[in-house]
């Protein structure tokens, strides 16, 4: 019951995303469930057990910070609550973890994984302009399954993406990516119901694609391509950031297309040094 409570707060009060709703409740249950003790019984050392339980199954650094995140923000929602007085991840270090950067595709490489794709079929027109998007536009794979054929404008080029907090933003739809779109809409899968009448990608069936088939096409093309690099469908938005910046695209444009609200992590996602944008920004000021 106080997970459902906790979700409703994370949901209604703070607004994150269904997805981060989804994996700080799942962090907080599974710990309850493994530390078998009432909010207000457990200890820092608690936490820290937990922690090194799940690294010893070999869960990564990364998870292990988002676990700490979690726990911490479900604590103070406690404290708000007035069911605990002080919260015991202050007392937890997290992992200190090192800028990530994910693996980046050369041009090539996302040609090649593209034009893997067996167009033949409903599914391969579908599949092949989800893969134009993720990287024709950089979309994050939650913005690209929920996009709706209303927020397609192509005749003006651009798409209306709903990305994190469902913030809106623009972003330019190229013609290879609106080419396989127009070839896909043509073929698409009469939908399960009118709830999914304006739902662009759909499985089989006539139902929303999800996230995970997203993710497995994605692998499954990258193999057939013959591309050995881990990838994700994220490995295509951040290659789209990568091949912007080093073809001369402003920073500051990548970070709107992106929907970052901080710079710092679009340098961070483009490998670009924050000395080399800041030392171009100060050579161009007018009172520098």
């Amino acid at each position: 019951m106080i997970v459902k409570d906790y979700r409703n707060y994370l949901r209604i009060e703070r607004r994150m995303s269904p997805n981060t709703v989804s994996s700080y409740c799942r962090d907080v249950k599974a710990f309850l469930d493994a530390c078998g003790k009432a909010p207000a019984d457990v200890s820092p050392e608690d936490i820290r057990d937990y922690l090194g339980e799940e690294s010893s199954r070999g869960i990564s650094k990364r998870s292990s910070a988002r676990m700490v995140s979690a726990l911490r923000s479900f604590f103070n929602w406690c404290i708000e609550e007035g069911d605990i007085k002080d919260n015991p991840c202050d007392k937890v270090d997290a992992p200190k973890l090192g800028n990530y950067l994910p693996e980046v595709l050369s041009v090539q490489e996302v040609e090649d994984i593209i034009n893997s794709v067996d167009t033949s079929t409903p599914g391969g027109k579908r599949d092949r302009a989800i893969l134009e998007v993720l990287y024709g536009c950089g979309l994050r794979v939650s913005e690209a399954s929920a996009l709706r054929i209303s927020h397609i404008h192509a005749e003006d080029g651009f798409v209306d993406v709903i990305g994190k907090g469902d913030k809106q933003r623009l972003v330019p739809l190229g013609e290879m990516a609106a080419n396989a779109i127009a070839v896909y809409l043509d073929d698409r899968p009469q939908p399960a119901s009118r709830a999914f009448e304006d739902i662009l990608f759909l499985n089989r069936f006539g139902r929303p694609l999800s996230r995970v088939s997203i993710f497995n096409m994605v692998k499954m093309q990258a193999m057939k391509a013959g591309v050995q690099k881990e990838i994700s469908p994220h490995t295509f938005r951040h290659s789209f950031a990568t091949h912007l910046i080093e073809n001369g695209a402003d920073l500051r444009i990548v970070q709107e297309m992106l929907g970052h609200e901080s710079i710092l992590t679009t340098e961070i996602y483009t490998h670009i040094d924050s000395s080399t944008w800041h030392k171009s920004v100060l050579e161009h000021h007018p009172i520098s």
